[in-house]
Parts: structure tokens; C-alpha cells; sequence
């Protein structure tokens, strides 16, 4: 057992023998499945606080010849499948964290060095003559020994894109980086000695230099989790077991925690569950683990768009973006969808694959957000929020001509990033008008537009604000009047989706004329039965 080679269990039994811990050692089945197969190279990027070390961790106990893992997985869920004792601790490892030997080599222009070294001293260590005295490579000394002994290689690497991020303009240590993935991965030698590779870190593969030396590999990412997608983070169904094991709020834990898509889960932040059920405070756990610092000079970056975007956002809705040009570094951002890709990257947006939209999945990160945005003392902002604060106070006041004087007025204001032409453009300044509602309520609930007619808003305030803030329900119109957009309110009877709740509710219909270019408004309380 070493520090690079075939390290022993005891990271994964210190994980598994946590007081919470949640059984994703099913992950294995997939992985025995490509071993061996030009399937074999998977590079798994997700954000801080989702398991990554965790996920290296397990991969390195189940294959790692340097320990008997029968007994630590024998009550998991891996034990139950054909492939699990075909491949349990039958190979040699080597696993390093690159965030650690960055630290540990202290003079970062040598990591690169210093990885390589430890891992050709141990590899020397283990199979002694089998090595030439000439070989001055780990990826060397792999190729030989798979040569002499037939032995395969599997090849974890956590924070792999550390380098990527954080040395970003260091180019003679990326160009040396970026040259060892090639040896260790890249051409045909490497598929012989390569049992297994698996990548994890924040990032995707990056474009253009490292794609060349790492295209071989197979990407599964925060825009396109594939099958990866119930490993990422907890899903509904194993946080609906926290809540009834600890006693927590199911809702409150989904409205703080939830609100990742992929593929077909909704996936919840694990560090900030797990905190949450141990310590039972609904806040934010991200800034003391997240990359907090990075986001500010992110989101004051001066591109068209950017800002709009985030200030939409945090209203509760959800912006376009194109995800395809980002280039997966820290330094060639072209324009606001490459910021708001890498900030998806970074887990403080969440991306709808189908819709191709990007929004803020919970409190948790719109909490986060908005100490960002206020660091950045953003003038726009500081408006919309003085604004969206009377407009507020006069829609709990039914005062109507005062919310449509409002609306207009921030219509006004936003008008050089949203132009009204349609149904969603009045919705995007509804959702501005709004904004600092935020504070009481959760992130308002939208249905999809239905033909001329735009489905309901609904606001639903914060238990701790519930006695002084009723819900909200917010129909739109175009080209019709207030008066009817209320009446489809009654006619549809959407309060009635709201039965569970019981406070109170008011019933707000709003219309737009093109033709004027006037808003009007009419707001009652719901009459519950």
C-alpha cells in the first residue's frame, strides 16, 4: 500500500461509517461493465460538495489490490450484481488527488513533476527489475510492467482539472500537464496497460488544447449527466428518507436543496442535506466549501446580457443560454452564455436540457447569489429592488392603479434588455416587478403559456412569513383586461391547487395593451369556501 499506489480502504470505510451515508456503490455495476472496453476512459465533472472525493474514494477501495474490501461492500447494493466479486480488489490502483499535490509539492511549476516521481518511485517499489533504470515516466514503467506481468492498470485522478482552473495562465505548466494525461492516456499503448480511467473534478474536458490529449474519453457533465445522473447527488427518493429518518420538512429541504436537473432526477445538494439533517438550520451551507469568491468578478464581467440574466434569475425565472461555446477554462469567456455555462459548472445555476434554459435551483444558491450581486453594488439592481419593494407593498395593499403604475415603470427601466412584443416579455417584467418578493416568498411556481393566455403565477410566502404575507396568485393578459384575467382565475379555479394551504391568498389579474401601451391591474382576496 502507498500514497499513489494501491492505496488501502480506509478513506471509503471512514465515508460508509458516517452517520449518514448514502448507498450509491450501485455506480459499480456500470463501471465493471466498461473496464476492459473502449468504454473504459470516463472523465465525471460536478461541482464542489457533490461527492467527487467520496466517488474516487469507493472506485479506489472496490479495485484496489492493496485491500480486502469483501466485508466493507458485502451490505451494499454492488454485492447483489454478477460482476461484483469478478472484479473486487483485483487490480492495481493509482490514486491522487491534484489539489493535494499542488500543496504538498509546494512549488507548483513541479507538481507535474513531483505526481510523476511518486508514482514511478512506488511502481518501482512493487515491481522492482520488471523497470528499466533508463524509464523516467509512471505511463513508462506501466507499459512495462503490463508487458512482463499482464497486469492492467486502473487510473483515478480527483480535481484532474485543478491545473485547468487554477493555473490558467501558467502555459509551461499546462503545456507539461497536459502532456503527461497524453502519455499516461492517448494512443494505443495506453489502451493495453489502461483497465480503467476515471476522471473527476469541477470542469469538462477543455476544448481545444487538452481535447487532443484526452478525447478519448467519455464526459459526463452538470449539462449532460447521463448515466451518471442518480450518482451525482441524493435524489428525491433517498432525501424523502433523511426527512422521515431526522424529522426534517421534506418541502422546506426540497425548496433550500433541490432543483438539479439531469436526465430524469431531480437532484439534491448532498453536503447541504446531510448538514442540515444533522444540525436541523434550513441556511445556506455553500460558503464555506463552495467557490464563493470566484462567482463575484464572474457575474461583474461587462457583457451584454449578463446582468439582466442574473437579476431575471433571481426573480425566479429562467434565461436561454447556449451552452455549446464555452470552451471549458477559466480565461476564454467570449460572451454572457460562456459565464453563465462555467457558473452551471460551479453549481450555482441549474441547466433544463430539454428547454435549454438556465435558473437558480434553490434558496441555497439564490441566497448565495445574492450576496454576490451585492458585493458587486450593482446599480441596476439597487433600482429594481427599491421598486419591486413598493410594488410589492402596493399589491398586499389591492391597491391596483399603483401595481400597474409599477409594473410600467420597471417595464420602462428594463427596456433596453427585454422588449415587449409577447406574452413572455410581460412575463419577464413580471418576474422583475417581483423581485424582491423573493425575500418572503419562495421562488414562484409557473405553468407553461397556453394560447394567447398566460398560465398562473403563484407566490407562496416563507413559513416564518406566512402570518403577514398571503400567497399570491398572478394572472397575466395581452390585449384584454384586468377584469378578465381575475375571472380566469375563478374560472379555473386555481386557488384551489392551494388547498393544502391555509393562509391567506390574493387573487391578482393583470393586463397589458399594446395598442395604449398600458398596464391595469384589479386584486381581490381568494373567498374560500
Amino acid at each position: 500500500m502507498g500514497r499513489f499506489l494501491n492505496p488501502d480502504n480506509g478513506a471509503f470505510s471512514e465515508a460508509v461509517n458516517s452517520e449518514i451515508y448514502i448507498d450509491k456503490t450501485r455506480l459499480l455495476e456500470y463501471i465493471n461493465r466498461v473496464i476492459n472496453t473502449t468504454s473504459k476512459f470516463i472523465c465525471n465533472s460536478r461541482p464542489r460538495r457533490f461527492g467527487k472525493s467520496m466517488t474516487a474514494d469507493m472506485l479506489s477501495a472496490y479495485y484496489s489490490r492493496g485491500c480486502d474490501s469483501k466485508e466493507l461492500f458485502k451490505n451494499y447494493e454492488i454485492s447483489t450484481v454478477s460482476s461484483y466479486e469478478k472484479n473486487l480488489n483485483k487490480y492495481d490502483v493509482i490514486h491522487f488527488d491534484v489539489q493535494w499535490c499542488m500543496m504538498d509539492a509546494e512549488d507548483t511549476d513541479h507538481v507535474v513533476d513531483y505526481i510523476n516521481e511518486g508514482i514511478l518511485q512506488e511502481l518501482r517499489e512493487a515491481y522492482g527489475q520488471i523497470i528499466p533504470d533508463a524509464v523516467r515516466t509512471a505511463y513508462g514503467a506501466m507499459s512495462y510492467i503490463k508487458a512482463a506481468t499482464g497486469n492492467k492498470f486502473v487510473v483515478i485522478i480527483d480535481e484532474w482539472d485543478v491545473l485547468i482552473r487554477d493555473e490558467a495562465q501558467n502555459h509551461t505548466l499546462q503545456e507539461t500537464y497536459i502532456d503527461f494525461l497524453r502519455g499516461m492516456f492517448k494512443g494505443t499503448e495506453p489502451s493495453r496497460y489502461i483497465a480503467l480511467a476515471y476522471l473527476t473534478g469541477i470542469l469538462p474536458i477543455k476544448k481545444l488544447k487538452t481535447q487532443s490529449a484526452l478525447n478519448n474519453f467519455e464526459e459526463f457533465t452538470m449539462l449532460d449527466a447521463g448515466r451518471m445522473a442518480p450518482y451525482v447527488g441524493f435524489t428525491e427518493e433517498e432525501v424523502h428518507g433523511l426527512c422521515e429518518q431526522y424529522g426534517c420538512s421534506y418541502e422546506q429541504v426540497k425548496s433550500w436543496y433541490d432543483g438539479y436537473l439531469l436526465e430524469d432526477y431531480q437532484v439534491y445538494n448532498p453536503k447541504a442535506v446531510v448538514s442540515v439533517m444533522l444540525n436541523g438550520k434550513y441556511k445556506s451551507y455553500w460558503s464555506n466549501t463552495g467557490s464563493y469568491e470566484t462567482i463575484v468578478p464572474l457575474i461583474n464581467m461587462d457583457f451584454d446580457g449578463l446582468k439582466s440574466a442574473i437579476i431575471e434569475m433571481l426573480s425566479g425565472a429562467s434565461v436561454e443560454v447556449d451552452v455549446t461555446s464555452f470552451q471549458n477554462d477559466t480565461v476564454s469567456f467570449a460572451n454572457r452564455d460562456d459565464v453563465l455555462t462555467y457558473l452551471i459548472h460551479l453549481g450555482y445555476l441549474a441547466y433544463d436540457q430539454d428547454s435549454r434554459h438556465v435558473f437558480i435551483p434553490n434558496e441555497e444558491i439564490r441566497h448565495e447569489l445574492n450576496h454576490a450581486v451585492k458585493r458587486t453594488r450593482w446599480n441596476e439592481m439597487v433600482t429594481f429592488q427599491k421598486e419591486s419593494l413598493a410594488l410589492l407593498d402596493a399589491t398586499l395593499e389591492k391597491d391596483g392603479m399603483e401595481v400597474a403604475k409599477g409594473i410600467e415603470k420597471i417595464h420602462t427601466g428594463y427596456s433596453s434588455t427585454i422588449m415587449y412584443h409577447d406574452e413572455n416579455s410581460l412575463s419577464s417584467v413580471l418576474t422583475i416587478a417581483y423581485l424582491s418578493s423573493m425575500q418572503y416568498y419562495f421562488k414562484p411556481i409557473r405553468e407553461l403559456p397556453t394560447g394567447r393566455g398566460f398560465a398562473d403565477f403563484v407566490y407562496i410566502p416563507k413559513p416564518e412569513y406566512k402570518a403577514d404575507y398571503p400567497a399570491l396568485v398572478v394572472e397575466l393578459k395581452w390585449n384584454k383586461t384586468a377584469d378578465t384575467a381575475l375571472q380566469q382565475i375563478k374560472d379555473r379555479k386555481y386557488p384551489q391547487s392551494l388547498e393544502p394551504y391555509t393562509g391567506n391568498i390574493l387573487l391578482v389579474g393583470i393586463n397589458y395593451d399594446k395598442k395604449t401601451k398600458e398596464h391595469s391591474c384589479v386584486i381581490e382576496n381568494d373567498k374560500k369556501q
